[in-house]
């Protein structure tokens, strides 16, 4: 039980961490252009590879099916982008984009396909 716990805080810690960058007005930095843009859409995919992967873990706790733990990972990591994008149409200079839904969703996959293809754990 404490397991459980712990992985569910670790959940809600990461997805918080994502609000908070979210809820950011301003994330410019001096990078150029270019780099800013990359680096911008590297961070999108990283953090849903790794809420994806915090929870697969955490659903692994419980008696269900691994087609099922895949398919809520995806499915409430999805769900998150989209809310996330929805939350930034409320941020003075950020605006919700569906390129970065898509990145996100990419990232998402990958991990859900990585570890079905037991690469990761």
């Amino acid at each position: 039980m404490k397991i459980k716990i712990q992985n569910w805080i670790l959940v809600f810690a990461w997805a918080g961490f994502i609000f908070f960058l979210s809820h950011q007005p301003d994330l410019k930095s001096d990078l150029p252009q270019t780099a800013e843009f990359l680096f911008g859409k590297m961070a999108h995919f990283l953090e849903y590879i790794i809420l994806t992967f915090l929870l697969i873990r955490v659903l692994k706790n419980y008696n269900i099916s691994k087609k099922k733990i895949l398919f809520l990972a995806i499915i409430l990591s999805v769900l998150y982008a989209f809310s996330d994008e929805y939350h930034q149409s409320f941020i003075p200079g950020r605006e919700p984009s569906f390129n970065d839904i898509t990145i996100d969703t990419l990232g998402v996959l990958l991990t859900a396909w990585l570890n079905k293809r037991k690469m990761i754990e």
